[in-house]
């Protein structure tokens, strides 16, 4: 047996919403004692909060271009996908930002 604790559908759950609807869901999650508490849904919450600001600051810089106004949109897409890793339970390695909230230990 392995002393990290069991992965539930509900932080599977909620580490899905929390990178399909970045940066709303992850700061709903660090209000809520219970949530924050879990190690999977930590890991994922704060990724995705990360990952939800990047995507607002592109947006807006991109958003004066607008042959790159679909970035923002493409970048939500891959946010789609590593929430959809995260539902099938996995820990999703993202390059940049993985290394960052380790470091800074939110994670």
């Amino acid at each position: 047996m392995t002393d990290q604790p069991q992965i539930t559908n509900d932080d599977k759950l909620w580490a899905l919403l929390g990178y399909v609807l970045s940066p709303l869901v992850p700061i709903i999650v660090l209000l809520m004692e219970d949530k924050k508490a879990r190690p999977f849904i930590k890991y994922h919450n704060m990724q995705a909060l990360v990952l939800g600001i990047v995507n607002i600051i592109l947006a807006f810089v991109l958003s004066f271009t607008i042959i790159l106004i679909c970035v923002p949109m493409i970048f939500w897409l891959v946010m789609v996908y590593w929430g959809y890793k995260a539902y099938q339970g996995e820990y999703v390695v993202i390059p940049v930002v993985t290394n960052f909230v380790k470091k800074q230990g939110w994670a």
